[in-house]
């Protein structure tokens, strides 16, 4: 049997516990650096929010949309391997940090039609 990828490991331990334990979040520190402790922070103050057509992370200065693990910011398009799951931007990784902990806000609406109104 082979083991697990670093990745697959912490995102598993988080579907089996439902919260970000210490252990669970020095992993992600230790694998991901800067960009999981910059995740992990935006999942606690509440900044991944799904809607009916895109999940979005409100950055700094910009909303990013992360869809199927990728991320319309510059850090993902610029500087990050695909292929490789260790690299991924802070946005992505937190939703899926978000999703394994039920910590995403919910918007029963487009998000298309947010941006409209901005």
């Amino acid at each position: 049997m082979s083991e697990a990828n670093p990745v697959e490991r912490w995102q598993a331990a988080l579907e089996e516990t439902g919260e970000l334990t210490p252990e669970i979040v020095d992993d992600i520190s230790q694998i991901h650096g800067d960009r999981g402790v910059r995740a992990i922070e935006a999942v606690g103050e509440n900044r991944v929010k799904a809607y009916r057509d895109f999940t979005i992370v409100v950055g700094y200065k910009e909303e990013y949309i992360v869809e199927d693990g990728g991320c319309t910011c510059k850090d993902s398009e610029y500087n990050l391997d695909a292929d490789d799951p260790t690299e991924r931007c802070w946005h992505s990784l937190a939703v899926a940090i978000a999703r394994r902990v039920g910590h995403v806000d919910y918007h029963d609406m487009w998000y298309s039609d947010v941006r409209e109104l901005l």
